[in-house]
């Protein structure tokens, strides 16, 4: 364990040195690296040629509504061989509500930006192919913003998904609440 903190402090370090406008954040262990988005794609090259950080695990992002900048897009980028990892936290504003793509950096990036840009509605300039993932094309919400609200919205595209707002209430994946079991929760089990 002390090794793996030696080598993602080690790595920390020399990203840090080289872009003195990285700002470096440790709490428990864990290293988070707070990166503007002019500056992500270079960073990120770095960390991968020169600290050997080989892949891309995780592209995820939070809406922090009612704050400036609004979004985060968080990396989680690893060493394959000694398992070192670093959190690369990248802040993005609500009024241009946009990353470079990393695709050129880690193929791995690919479904995983297109997920967030989905969700979320963050844009990844220079992605090859970023189109919706999830969400049929043509729908005009992203469902994972804090202001989309959670009964959903009705559609205008009839035939193509719900008319109306989708029921939550015992759907076939909705789970029991309660204390018990994970086999008593499951939807499956209440055949």
């Amino acid at each position: 364990m002390a090794e793996l903190t030696t080598l993602q402090s080690s790595a920390a370090e020399r990203i840090c040195a080289r872009f003195p406008q990285v700002s470096r954040n440790e709490f428990r262990g864990d290293i988070t690296l707070t990166i503007a988005p002019a500056d992500l794609a270079e960073v990120m090259s770095f960390a991968k040629e020169s600290c050997g950080f080989d892949m891309l695990l995780c592209v995820s992002s939070v809406d922090n509504l009612g704050q400036e900048p609004r979004y985060e897009v968080n990396y989680t980028i690893t060493q394959a061989e000694t398992g070192a990892n670093l959190l690369v936290r990248c802040p993005v504003s609500e009024s241009n509500c946009a990353v470079p793509s990393l695709c050129n950096v880690w193929r791995s990036a690919n479904w995983l930006e297109r997920e967030q840009y989905d969700l979320m509605g963050i844009e990844f300039v220079g992605h090859p192919d970023l189109r919706r993932i999830l969400m049929w094309d043509g729908y005009p919400y992203h469902p994972l913003r804090k202001d989309f609200p959670v009964a959903g919205k009705p559609t205008e595209l009839p035939g193509v998904a719900f008319t109306e707002k989708a029921p939550t209430a015992g759907g076939p994946f909705t789970t029991r609440p309660g204390v018990m079991t994970a086999g008593e929760r499951e939807p499956r089990a209440r055949d």
